[in-house]
């Protein structure tokens, strides 16, 4: 399974230049069984990412335009009448598929963010009473624009928390950027990808990083880092026990890609600024990840 994980990543790297933590981190939250939120500016590659994932495992990739006025009905589907049937018949989703690009997401209104909730969580959507699976594996790949951007609305702390980790890809380097070009000169785009993996293999490799041992002390000192964060006079809102769980899950997938079959508190203390900092607010105005990185420092290591 390990020259899985590596054609996995040659064949992300393919089309995602100099971005290695980044390709890293969402492979953590795929493994993980998670969902992967992408903050950053427009233009920088996070559709391209998610293109060349799905390409890349061989699933069904679909992309949700978020704007102000997208309506739950336009992610979970919804029943139509069908004159010929004399009845109604459902017609599926966007959600319906292995990886899902939801675009900009903070550009859709709170009410139309909520019809992502349960099916992040529980693998499904429930339309007028009735619950359909959605396929497996399904991954969430939500890009939000910075915040004071305009026409935006402020995810609501369980949409975060639904979000494995959180990360951003940031501007490429001089170099990152003229071989972006020298690329695109040689026509390599995310259609010459070939798949590199089966949704079977994903499925299986998903197992095999839950099986990844964490000794009692490593996950004493997540909860430790957790729990530090309720405490914190600098943090309005700590980290759920949700979170706690998605930083074991993400350091057991961390280090199955580091060819472990043990997690160790670097996987922890690497992961934790990811996992941790979307899912608390600050006080005063203070940055999230400068919070953890200050916790990481306090809180003792086993």
């Amino acid at each position: 399974m390990r020259q899985q994980i590596d054609r996995l990543t040659d064949n992300l790297s393919r089309t995602i230049v100099g971005k290695t933590e980044a390709i890293r981190l969402v492979l953590v939250a795929l493994l993980s069984g998670g969902h992967a939120l992408l903050e950053d500016v427009p233009g920088v590659g996070k559709t391209l990412l998610a293109k060349s994932l799905a390409r890349s495992i061989d699933g069904r990739f679909q992309r949700l335009q978020c704007t102000p006025d997208l309506l739950p009905t336009d992610i979970t589907g919804t029943n139509i009448w069908n004159p010929k049937s004399g009845e109604f018949e459902y017609l599926p989703g966007p959600v319906f598929a292995n990886v899902l690009l939801a675009d900009e997401i903070n550009r859709a209104t709170p009410r139309t963010q909520s019809a992502l909730l349960e099916v992040m969580e529980e693998g499904q959507v429930t339309v007028d009473g009735v619950s359909r699976q959605v396929p497996a594996p399904f991954f969430v790949i939500a890009t939000q624009n910075p915040i004071e951007y305009q026409g935006t609305f402020p995810l609501p702390e369980a949409q975060m928390d639904r979000f494995t980790l959180s990360l951003t890809l940031g501007y490429p380097s001089a170099a990152e950027e003229l071989q972006m070009l020298q690329r695109l000169q040689d026509g390599i785009s995310v259609s010459d990808l070939q798949p590199c993996i089966t949704l079977e293999q994903v499925q299986k490799l998903r197992q095999l990083c839950s099986a990844i041992k964490v000794e009692t002390s490593l996950q004493q000192y997540i909860l430790d880092l957790v729990r530090a964060t309720r405490s914190d006079d600098e943090i309005t809102l700590g980290v759920s026990p949700r979170g706690t769980v998605a930083l074991q899950r993400a350091t057991q997938a961390l280090a199955y890609l580091s060819d472990r079959d043990y997690a160790i508190p670097d996987d922890v203390k690497f992961l934790a600024p990811h996992v941790l900092s979307h899912r608390m607010i600050p006080a005063g105005g203070r940055k999230a990840k400068t919070v953890v990185e200050k916790l990481l420092r306090q809180v003792s290591i086993p």
